[in-house]
């Protein structure tokens, strides 16, 4: 995957749905996330139409002081804007979600539009569910799934993100 692509596309995309600022916000945040998350706390799962780049999602590990499970936060998330509404975004979750659960990832959350993220398996969590690392500006878009069997049971202790999450104002 070249890196440059891959900012370039949540620029992109970000740009055209929010703005000039938000899609240098959300540039910034993925080259950070590339740069200074570990392997083994990141997964990212690519859309290719080709070989163009048409959608792209980032998972970064969230660590719960008192829980021994394995959690993963989706974000961002972004599909090429001429893309959008052909199904990429679904099916390229649905296919990291396997392959997070195969790997052994207890529980997804995410921090984004409800209506979107419960077409893929995810539901509206409370604070009480799983602690959010900062204080939520939009608590209703925190969401959650379990990856395993068991249902989603609430998640102990403190949450930890990984550094380039570690930014209030992107919460």
């Amino acid at each position: 995957m070249d890196d440059n692509a891959f900012v370039t596309l949540f620029e992109q995309v970000f740009t055209a749905s929010e703005g000039t600022e938000e899609g240098r916000l959300l540039g910034d945040l993925v080259r950070a996330i590339l740069d200074t998350t570990s392997q083994d706390d990141l997964h990212v799962f690519c859309a290719l139409d080709g070989r163009e780049l048409v959608g792209a999602v980032c998972f970064s590990r969230l660590l719960y002081s008192e829980d021994l499970r394995t959690v993963f936060l989706l974000s961002p998330m972004a599909v090429h804007a001429d893309r959008q509404g052909e199904g990429i975004g679904q099916a390229l979750i649905h296919h990291a979600l396997e392959a997070l659960r195969s790997a052994g990832v207890d529980v997804v959350l995410t921090y984004g539009d409800p209506a979107f993220y419960r077409r893929v398996g995810f539901s509206p969590i409370t604070e009480a569910i799983a602690a959010a690392p900062y204080d939520l500006s939009m608590p209703q878009g925190w969401l959650g799934q379990s990856l395993s069997s068991a249902a989603l049971e609430p998640l102990k202790g403190e949450a930890h993100c990984v550094a380039a999450f570690a930014r209030p104002e992107i919460w």
